[in-house]
């Protein structure tokens, strides 16, 4: 089996600090390269692989600001493409730009569809002969037709179980109204805890008018965006992770990595939480600030490495790895 994995350049594969997509990308071409599947990665040319590596774009760019994404975006896919004859399938996990090429593809082409950036974009999807898997059932498009779900893996080596935790609340992710940074400072404050936050900053002004006043380095702590190094270590340390979002989660990787080191989790009901969250093993569903410091005061009564377990168990990146090699027989055959 051969097949071309078209991941995005945003940022490295795998990413240095943030890249969801580049990492869901990074860990699948893994996994098949370990199983003997002819994989080649089209990616930043200074992506780490076993695969083999083919690109345009030098470096990601969100990294590298000479580089303009629209034009590297557009040759990275074309150049893809005009190889695609060499494979027996071609995985996109660039969002809709190769959909509206896709007739230039010569192998079948299966796409994922990491989140909706919005109603807008559909239109590249509904005229797409692509196949399609979603990454929570919560995030399907009633426009689309889907193969199957698919939940995200993780690299659980780099996520070690912490049995014992701390008191700290966690709150992993980009700094934006959506990811609700600012209701977790609220909710830990109400809680009495400590808050560590970690992630880029993808709202500026958010930042500067809500956020970072409030950090003091002492009850609300940033340290900034977190590489793989340090994340299972600073998961591992919470008493559980604030999930506050405003908006339907697609899917959610630093929740179940949370799980994966016996840190449950507090999120709000929204998007795939339901779907990810076990409630009352891996974490607590809530719908607003007094419900989720209600839930602070009781998480200590979930047991961490049955938290851990299950989640190890729903979502390792073999598993997801193994899912999809299915869904490329059924499209090969």
């Amino acid at each position: 089996m051969k097949v071309a994995l078209l991941g995005p350049v945003a940022w490295r594969t795998p990413p240095v600090h943030y890249g969801p997509w580049e990492l869901i990308t990074s860990l699948l071409a893994e996994g098949l390269a370990e199983r003997g599947v002819e994989v080649t990665l089209f990616a930043t040319l200074d992506s780490i692989t076993k695969a083999t590596l083919d690109g345009v774009s030098p470096s990601g760019y969100e990294e590298t600001p000479e580089i303009d994404g629209r034009v590297y975006e557009a040759l990275h896919v074309s150049h893809a493409l005009s190889r695609s004859a060499e494979f027996d399938l071609v995985h996109n996990h660039l969002d809709w730009l190769p959909l509206a090429f896709d007739r230039h593809c010569a192998a079948p082409m299966l796409t994922t569809i990491h989140g909706f950036s919005g109603p807008n974009i559909l239109p590249a999807y509904r005229r797409s002969r692509s196949h399609f898997v979603s990454i929570s059932d919560a995030d399907r498009s009633p426009d689309l037709d889907y193969l199957a779900t698919v939940h995200h893996g993780i690299d659980l080596d780099g996520l070690p179980v912490d049995p014992d935790g701390g008191d700290d609340l966690i709150l992993f992710g980009r700094i934006h109204p959506d990811k609700g940074t600012d209701l977790a400072i609220e909710i830990a404050r109400r809680a009495g805890r400590r808050l560590i936050i970690c992630g880029i900053v993808q709202d500026r002004s958010f930042f500067t008018e809500l956020i970072e006043p409030r950090i003091d380095g002492d009850r609300v702590v940033y340290l900034g965006s977190v590489g793989p190094a340090d994340r299972g270590r600073i998961l591992g340390s919470g008493a559980a992770l604030l999930h506050p979002i405003r908006f339907a989660e697609p899917f959610g990787l630093s929740v179940v990595e949370s799980m994966a080191c016996g840190t449950p989790v507090i999120a709000y009901r929204k998007g795939s939480m339901p779907e990810v969250v076990d409630e009352g093993v891996t974490g607590r569903l809530v719908a607003d600030v007094d419900e989720a410091v209600g839930a602070v005061a009781s998480i200590a009564t979930l047991d961490r490495a049955a938290c851990a377990r299950r989640a190890r168990e729903r979502f390792s990146a073999g598993r997801m790895v193994d899912d999809y090699m299915t869904i490329y027989r059924k499209i090969i055959s």
